[in-house]
């Protein structure tokens, strides 16, 4: 018995978002235990949030609502960096590893504001929804 892909799973952020995902869980597992219901819980949401408005957008009716989910995404991602400088900050994480997800983080945000763009954009494309 074989299952449905479904168009958000293709999309080539969707599929960063979900591994950044790990990255900042891995990461997190480091942090201090005093930290674990605070930071830990903070960083771990807001990264998951990115990749699960990318998910919950294209089950919304309207074009419109769509593209509010991804610019949720965006939010979350923005939302990320704050709790990485904290983390930076606290020295929860040395230079080089926020560096490293600083960068990848930069690159889901760019292919963000550009899904962004498209949807508004071609909102007759989004009708369909697969």
């Amino acid at each position: 018995m074989s299952y449905h892909i479904y168009s958000f799973e293709k999309l080539e952020v969707y599929q960063l978002t979900r591994k950044f995902k790990i990255d900042i869980k891995l990461m997190s597992q480091l942090f201090p235990k005093e930290e674990r219901f605070y930071l830990v819980s903070q960083i771990n949401r807001a990264s998951a949030s990115i990749s699960a408005n990318l998910a919950e957008g294209p089950g919304r009716s309207s074009n419109f609502d769509q593209a509010h989910f991804t610019n949720m995404s965006y939010l979350t991602a923005l939302e990320t960096i704050d709790h990485l400088n904290t983390a930076l900050n606290m020295k929860n994480i040395k230079e080089e590893k926020y560096t490293e997800l600083r960068i990848k983080l930069d690159a889901i945000l760019n292919k963000l504001n550009s899904l962004y763009k498209y949807q508004i954009n071609n909102k007759e494309t989004l009708k369909k929804r697969v």
